[in-house]
């Protein structure tokens, strides 16, 4: 199996794996490999450093094999929604990181000025703002936030 670091015609980067060279090329001749980000099969290799296998580098008991497929032009255009949405979230609203629960309880209960926010919190927390009535919805994660 080979790695490539590859990016599309419109810049986006991404990586994908192939059993040889020669199957990557046949892939992207026949459109067969697409940006995971637009969906266009305008692909190129980047340059990357050569891996250089030492005795560390065995195969793990708990590797998992991948294989990657065309993607599905309406997974680009959901995950551009997801993005636009979240942008829309970040110029709209006040960024209060790991307070968010503490903050949207005070905005609910009157106890500050009522405002659009966001944060971070967790599945427990959420799901105790939800039984208590206050209304919230999650911000997607995006591919681009592993990174």
């Amino acid at each position: 199996m080979i790695r490539y670091d590859l990016v599309c015609e419109k810049g986006h980067e991404f990586d994908g794996w192939f059993r040889d060279s020669d199957t990557f090329d046949k892939q992207a001749k026949r459109g067969l490999v697409s940006c995971t980000h637009c969906g266009t099969a305008k692909i190129q290799k980047q340059i990357m450093a050569p891996g250089i296998p030492s005795k560390s580098n065995k195969k793990s008991e708990n590797a998992v094999r991948m294989i990657a497929g065309p993607v599905d032009p309406r997974a680009a255009v959901m995950m551009q929604m997801m993005r636009d949405y979240r942008k829309h979230v970040e110029a709209n609203a006040e960024n209060v990181g790991n307070s968010f629960a503490e903050e949207a309880r005070k905005i609910h209960y009157k106890e500050t000025k009522e405002r659009g926010i966001y944060g971070n919190t967790s599945s427990e927390e959420a799901a105790s703002l939800i039984e208590e009535g206050i209304e919230i919805h999650p911000i997607p994660v995006l591919p681009e936030d592993g990174n």
